[in-house]
């Protein structure tokens, strides 16, 4: 069997938390090959050592001596080689990267060093070979992963070998390194992980796996055990922070399950992704209560707008012409809802309207701003359509008012827009109704 262990940021923030690592991926011979992140943060006011790095490269930029951040970065990795009593040669390591730095370094090269140290440390830590991403991860010089070229290197460097690959980068056709965007170490595993054939892809973090709400909102929400690709796609559209579903597209191709786990909590089994829900998988009401906040609602009156195919033509066309990104759209006879992400700029809205009265696209035109979508997400949302009923009457129960709801055919999400204002209150009443409520009743 072959596992493919992904550490984020949380688990190589200190030397405290490179022992958890090394016991988890000891506690079983499966776990041969290891991906990891840069350092993270190990209290809340602490920094991510990515973002010092990134901070060095905006002093290069304007001329100002970059020495006290980046010994901030030197004094975390030798604190960890000094606990840990490690042998890699530092001081060799931050000289290559100071000499590039004065001589001219890309942003992408200088952000990747994280990763890279990280790596160095934990493969001697491990007694495992460190194998640098640039040795395999091949880019096109478009910027995509060139996959055949990445497939083929990395199964001559890393089949049946125990190896420390660092995450977030790879190397283009010139040699240049390039950085994946932030979060990239999550590809970086998902390639591995499908390249090799894994039998699971881990992904350790510090959380006990997938929430069914925000912790930052609902004290001690659930972790759920089970979570299909399609559900996760939801949670990712509607701009929840669990791995994005692009990051994992290589593992999801392949059917390979990935595994959310907790590196401060081993013991607990975590969330399991799969493409298809094991039949012993207990139903509930719902997955989960998620939601984004600061998007904007843009609803268009026009007699017989539905009958007129190409007035809604038309308006969807104008939307690109403005850069208004739209999440979802309910549709009446004679008029239609728009939901637009938070990207969408306030003047630009009031432009666009402006444009549909004088083309007359519109008869009137009503943008609410400061609103926020809910997803209700249920695995019976279709065969219990009341489960909609109960997510109104409850928010009209807490006096919070739904500006829009939209449940479309074959969605497991049921969404609502409510004020900005009410967003986290309705986040706990949705939670109080569906979950909180039902464990009591247990």
């Amino acid at each position: 069997m072959l596992k493919i262990t992904k550490f984020g940021g949380s688990s190589l923030a200190s030397a405290t938390q490179f022992q958890k690592v090394k016991q988890i991926v000891t506690a079983d011979p499966a776990r041969k090959i290891v991906v990891v992140s840069a350092a993270g943060k190990r209290f809340a006011s602490d920094n991510k050592l990515t973002d010092l790095l990134y901070l060095c490269y905006a002093h290069l930029q304007y001329g100002v001596n970059y020495d006290s951040v980046f010994s901030r970065v030197v004094r975390r990795y030798e604190e960890i080689r000094h606990t840990l009593h490690l042998q890699v040669d530092l001081e060799s390591e931050f000289a290559k990267i100071r000499a590039k730095m004065d001589s001219g370094i890309s942003q992408d090269e200088l952000a990747s060093r994280g990763e890279y140290l990280s790596a160095l440390l934990m493969a001697d830590y491990l007694g495992y070979e460190f194998l640098d991403a640039a040795d395999f991860l091949k880019f096109q010089a478009t910027g995509q992963v060139d996959m055949a070229a990445t497939s083929a290197a990395l199964l001559e460097k890393a089949a049946g070998k125990r190896c420390v690959i660092p995450g977030f980068y790879g190397v283009l056709p010139n040699g240049h390194i390039k950085t994946f965007t932030r979060g990239g170490s999550d590809v970086t595993g998902a390639i591995v992980a499908a390249v090799l054939g894994a039998d699971v892809y881990e992904n350790w973090t510090d959380v006990p796996g997938i929430l069914m709400a925000d912790p930052r909102i609902v004290d001690n929400p659930k972790p759920l055990d089970h979570i299909s690709y399609s559900e996760l796609r939801e949670l990712s559209y509607i701009g929840t922070q669990v791995l994005h579903e692009d990051t994992i597209a290589p593992v999801r191709e392949k059917n390979i399950p990935i595994n959310i786990r907790n590196t401060n909590a081993p013991e607990l089994p975590g969330t399991m992704i799969c493409s298809e829900l094991p039949n012993d998988v207990k139903s509930s009401d719902i997955t989960g209560v998620f939601g984004r906040k600061g998007c904007t609602l843009l609803t268009v009156r026009k007699n017989g707008l539905c009958a007129q195919g190409e007035i809604l033509q038309q308006l969807f066309a104008g939307l690109s012409g403005f850069d208004l990104p739209v999440l979802h759209f309910v549709c009446g006879i004679d008029q239609i809802t728009l939901l637009l992400s938070q990207r969408a700029d306030s003047q630009a809205a009031e432009l666009f309207a402006q444009s549909l009265k004088k083309k007359q696209l519109a008869d009137a035109v009503q943008i609410t701003q400061e609103v926020s979508v809910l997803a209700t997400l249920s695995r019976n949302l279709l065969q219990n359509p009341a489960i909609a009923g109960r997510v109104l009457n409850t928010l009209s129960a807490q006096g919070i008012p739904a500006l829009s709801a939209l449940q479309c055919q074959l969605s497991q999400s049921f969404l609502t827009a409510v004020p900005d204002a009410c967003f986290e209150q309705a986040i706990r009443a949705l939670y109080q109704e569906f979950v909180s409520t039902t464990q009591k009743g247990v």
